[in-house]
């Protein structure tokens, strides 16, 4: 009872509406349309500047150039492949829901742009005379608003497969409203420990938090389990598998042209954007300078327009791993993925919040004499580590054992045999690679094969 207890207070110290957030007092409403403009066209440049990143970088490690023709350096490519893609025909199949087919790309990029507003860029900065925080707005449970438009965003994909009216954009959307899920909610558990260090679900609380010590240090399990979840929420390589070209043709935006696919196309690079920048302010300081340059001249560089440089050199870092996943690894099997996801995502982080609760719990002096404080904060961080290399080791151990089992269950299988009579089963079925089948008067006829011979 008394770790329920310690549990249960350590809730209720979490409580976001006991943190201040970001103040926006002095901001005035047309400062706020301001940022939310210069934060459509941020989102818009980089998006067109990651496409022309990623064909040249992913050209290098295949030996090929990438884009070089249009404007300097080919940087003009994606442009003109945008205004090429608008200016082809729009096509509506026959048996689509049109009003549906319309919203769900709209709906889709919308929500990708949403999320983005309660990221802090920056510090308290001066902006045309009046200062105000870079950042567009913030909540007190601004983290839990952008898993909220995530999960929202999942209808967008769901209403574009089902209007298609096809096979194949139905079943892409099946797949990925079920592998959008599942990763958030490993993606979601992974973040609990952030809340439980910062105290606060507000993302400007959260960095403000991180001032002398990232979060990426005491909860690297949870970081490790929220890069692997990013990358399968945005559906991107080596997890894209609800656009998997091998047996979806293209999943669910298949029967998309012009630029209700580029609305697709575009909401799926914001995304990267998003959940980069989230890792970015959870993990990494948010906008706050590395620890060895934060200390020169009196933290000169975690001030003004700085913070804003190195937001964007952690950004970047995220957006290369994406682009480097995608040109080395290749694309899994959807069944693997989900068994992935719900075997051992979602059980790691479990174990590990638990762990991190009672940790906690303990250093606080919840559950007795402050004997974790006696190593001082350095061995607190350092038992965190630990415990959550002990944790991963143990559920991928399991994990190893469990599918090595499947795996002798389907060695003990029949064996197909070598000989097979095509009218066994009442219907001539052609034999498989490697089988022959049973030589005419070896076999009993069977009353089909009268039938047919008659």
């Amino acid at each position: 009872m008394s770790s329920v207890h310690s549990l249960l207070a350590l809730a209720a110290q979490v409580d976001p509406t006991d943190n201040p957030v970001a103040d926006f007092s002095k901001t005035p409403v047309w400062l706020s349309l301001v940022k939310a403009l210069l934060l459509f066209v941020f989102l818009l440049l980089n998006t067109l500047i990651v496409i022309w990143f990623e064909r040249r970088v992913i050209g290098r490690m295949q030996q090929r150039p990438g884009p070089n023709r249009t404007g300097p350096f080919g940087l003009l490519q994606t442009l003109a492949d945008g205004v090429k893609l608008a200016l082809k025909e729009d096509l509506t199949p026959k048996n689509a829901d049109k009003f549906v087919f319309i919203l769900a790309p709209a709906f889709f990029g919308a929500m990708a742009f949403v999320s983005f507003a309660i990221i802090p860029l920056g510090p308290m900065v001066s902006m045309f005379g009046h200062q105000t925080p870079l950042q567009l707005t913030d909540l007190p449970v601004a983290v839990l608003l952008v898993l909220a438009v995530a999960g929202v965003g999942a209808y967008g994909v769901v209403l574009a497969g089902w209007s298609s009216g096809s096979t194949y954009p139905l079943l892409g959307g099946l797949r990925s409203s079920a592998q959008i899920i599942s990763y958030e909610i490993a993606m979601g558990l992974s973040l609990v420990a952030v809340f439980m260090f910062s105290g606060s679900m507000s993302t400007s609380q959260i960095v403000a938090a991180q001032k002398d010590r990232w979060f990426i240090l005491p909860c690297i399990v949870s970081f490790v389990i929220y890069v692997i979840t990013m990358v399968g929420e945005t559906n991107r390589l080596p997890f894209d598998l609800a656009e998997g070209e091998g047996e979806l043709t293209g999943g669910f935006h298949t029967e998309y042209s012009s630029l209700k696919f580029a609305m697709f196309f575009l909401a799926e690079y914001v995304n990267m954007f998003t959940v980069s920048a989230l890792a970015t302010t959870v993990f990494l300081g948010g906008w706050q300078a590395p620890p060895g340059i934060a200390s020169i001249n009196d933290g000169m560089f975690n001030h003004g327009y700085w913070g804003l440089l190195w937001f964007f050199l952690k950004l970047w870092s995220f957006m290369f791993f994406f682009v480097w996943l995608r040109g080395a690894l290749p694309r899994t099997r959807y069944d693997q993925f989900m068994h992935f996801g719900w075997k051992f995502l979602i059980p790691v982080t479990i174990v590990w919040v638990v762990a991190v609760a009672f940790i906690q719990a303990a250093n606080e002096g919840w559950l007795g004499d402050n004997t974790l404080s006696l190593g001082g904060r350095s061995y607190y961080t350092s038992l965190l580590v630990i415990i959550g290399l002990l944790v991963v080791g143990v559920l991928a151990a399991t994990w190893i054992w469990d599918g090595r089992q499947a795996a002798k269950a389907e060695a003990r299988e029949p064996e197909v045999p070598d000989e097979i009579d095509p009218f066994a089963g009442g219907y001539p079925v052609p034999p498989l690679p490697g089988q022959r089948l049973v030589e005419p008067g070896t076999a009993p006829a069977t009353r089909n094969q009268e039938v047919l011979r008659g």
